[in-house]
């Protein structure tokens, strides 16, 4: 059984992480610690367990094996390394920094440490998203030369950040807004299947005025495959599809469609010889969710599919974007 400290409540996912952990078999939480004493001792309560005040105090405890860190995205870096500086493992909420030079030192710490470490990319463990990976690992689409994907909901339409979450719309806390907080599994999720960017230029705007950030993104992402990414991310759409569509010289695959989770049209993909539009009832087994998976890493040393590199790429990519449309130019990257 490994003990686990609660570092932070600020993230809106943070009790759903401490309610994954008393559901383990394999963890439990030792206490809940928070910069903010209130926002932790009402956490602490409804998790049944001690408050602290004191972080190195926490860091200090030797019965403590992991950490799982909540806490707002520019305070990242300081946590994560003083965790890692007392040999903590540790899980955390995205994204790993708001700057890549600073994502790049607690990669560093994080090796020298030697501890298991993981961030939340979800997108990667959901069943629809290995299916489209498979499409692409398989060669079905081809040489692929489009990616668009959209994500959008109503956030500063209708005000959702409030009291404890309006740090989400605090550029100096949070990093960014639609674009960081929203886009940010979807830009790790581009990545991942088309690889290394060479390029972006994207536009944020701030319709609503509901928080001073971006509530708006569009991004256009040239990739060193020679495929094109053009990814939509708004707090200020009030209805439809978050699609995700691939194209490449064989065909299409495709997901968030009514009605249809994936949907593959190919060339090189053949039913009783029969080609055309599939839209298969099976798709690949989901992994388990990220936090399951550190909790088997600490606990018994089985595999994880996210790495630390990971975190820092979608941490690279998120900075370029933005530094685009501050600077109003094409961002390159090495």
């Amino acid at each position: 059984m490994i003990r686990v400290a609660m570092l932070s409540m600020a993230h809106v996912h943070a009790m759903g992480y401490g309610q994954q952990v008393k559901r383990s078999a394999d963890a439990e939480i030792a206490c809940v610690w928070d910069d903010d004493p209130a926002r932790g001792r009402a956490a602490a309560a409804k998790l049944e367990v001690p408050f602290e005040d004191n972080l190195h105090g926490v860091l200090g405890d030797s019965s403590i094996d992991g950490v799982v860190i909540n806490a707002e995205t520019s305070k990242h870096q300081d946590v994560i390394l003083a965790a890692a500086e007392a040999g903590k493992h540790i899980f955390t909420e995205k994204a790993l920094t708001v700057r890549t030079a600073d994502a790049d030192i607690v990669v560093q710490a994080v090796r020298r440490a030697g501890i298991k470490f993981m961030i939340s990319l979800p997108q990667r463990s959901n069943p629809e998203t290995l299916f489209l990976k498979r499409c692409l690992d398989e060669g079905y689409l081809g040489q692929v030369t489009l990616m668009r994907a959209r994500i959008a909901h109503a956030a500063a339409l209708d005000r959702w950040f409030k009291e404890g979450s309006l740090w989400f719309g605090d550029a100096s806390l949070a990093g960014g807004g639609s674009l960081f907080d929203l886009g940010c599994h979807t830009v790790d999720a581009m990545r991942w299947l088309l690889g290394d960017p060479e390029s972006v230029i994207a536009v944020t705007s701030n319709i609503a005025k509901a928080y001073d950030i971006d509530d708006q993104c569009v991004a256009v992402i040239q990739f060193k495959s020679g495929a094109t990414g053009i990814l939509d991310v708004s707090w200020v759409h009030r209805a439809g599809p978050n699609t995700w569509e691939i194209y490449g010289t064989e065909g299409f695959a495709g997901r968030g469609f009514p009605g249809q989770a994936v949907q593959l049209q190919s060339r090189k993909a053949e039913v009783a010889g029969l080609t055309g539009t599939f839209s298969p009832a099976r798709l690949p087994e989901g992994l388990p969710s990220p936090l399951e998976q550190w909790i088997g890493a600490v606990a018994h040393d089985a595999p994880m599919d996210i790495t630390i590199e990971d975190g820092r790429n979608l941490t690279q990519l998120l900075e370029g974007i933005y530094t685009s449309a501050r600077e109003g130019r094409a961002v390159r990257f090495d």
